[in-house]
């Protein structure tokens, strides 16, 4: 009798034990899932210190999850919104976004996003949207697109050529300076903006009519940018340009834009914040910048 009791003791015994066990290796247990995400928000804090060290820069918000890959900035058509895009490949869609981020709708375009890298507006409300992305310095195709977003299926090319390539793509790396990913319309024209992939040491600037057509771009002039240029962006009084770069920017001033393609490029570092890759000012001393891993950012100028 003594034993028939003591032997569903032990078996409950042993039964507590086993589930204790149990329950403390799953909760002791992280999930992927949750490894991932204590990785992002580790992430948003490592970029948000890189932000906080840099004198003028502050995080603002985070465009992560509902634009892939933001690879330029505009105004969008109302007051303190603005528009961004993916990457080559992805939909052919600009996204609207607010100063902070938030998600106010999008746009479907009529035209192949080939490898998408700029957008611009003019005063009269069209757009120029750069489709002249050029990784290897082989395409032939390159052009803007230009539009207006309450039509924004009904799109005009600027077909446009380089004037000095003459090989696709050019033998040797060095002179595979026909990636271009910066784009801005000023004074009646879109102005080009070389990403030097051979050397990272000049910025060849070319410009194109912005009306529907097929161009040679006129070659203007050579910046020397110790970086690889990803955007630009102009002020309103048209005295300040910004060549955005990989975690840098350029700052070139003047009192005409023929003293601005003169003028010596101010460098300013910007450190663990991400693959910036868009720019916009927001007003005369606000820059807003997004970057290629979702982050949104404004530099205000001194």
């Amino acid at each position: 009798m003594r034993i028939s009791l003591v032997a569903p003791l032990l078996a409950s015994l042993l039964l507590t034990a086993a589930c204790s066990e149990g329950q403390s290796k799953k909760g002791g247990k992280k999930s992927k899932k949750s490894d991932q995400t204590e990785a992002q928000a580790g992430s948003r804090k490592q970029v948000k210190g890189a932000a906080d060290a840099i004198d003028g820069l502050e995080q603002v918000g985070t465009i992560k999850g509902a634009v892939p890959e933001s690879s330029g900035l505009a105004e969008a058509d109302q007051p303190g919104t603005y528009y961004t895009f993916g990457d080559g490949g992805t939909t052919p869609t600009l996204y609207k976004i607010s100063g902070t981020g938030e998600a106010l709708g999008s746009l479907a375009i009529g035209g192949e996003n080939k490898d998408w890298e700029s957008l611009s507006r003019d005063p009269q409300g069209n757009y120029y949207l750069g489709d002249c992305g050029n990784n290897n310095s082989a395409r032939r195709d390159l052009r803007i697109l230009r539009f207006r977003p309450e039509t924004p299926q009904q799109v005009a090319e600027i077909n446009f050529k380089y004037p000095d390539q003459t090989a696709f793509p050019p033998e040797k790396k060095k002179e595979r300076n026909f990636d271009c990913e910066a784009t801005r319309w000023h004074e009646g024209r879109v102005w080009l903006f070389t990403k030097d992939r051979g050397l990272g040491s000049t910025c060849k600037v070319y410009s194109v009519p912005d009306q529907p057509g097929n161009y040679t771009a006129t070659a203007v002039t050579q910046l020397a940018i110790p970086g690889e240029v990803t955007d630009a962006a102009i002020r309103a009084d048209g005295r300040r340009l910004v060549l955005l770069a990989r975690s840098e920017m350029f700052i070139l001033d003047g009192n005409s834009w023929a003293e601005i393609l003169k003028a010596t490029p101010r460098q300013i570092p910007l450190p663990g914040v991400g693959q910036t890759e868009g720019c916009v000012f927001k007003d005369a001393k606000t820059l807003l910048i997004s970057t290629e891993q979702g982050g949104l950012f404004e530099y205000t100028f001194k």
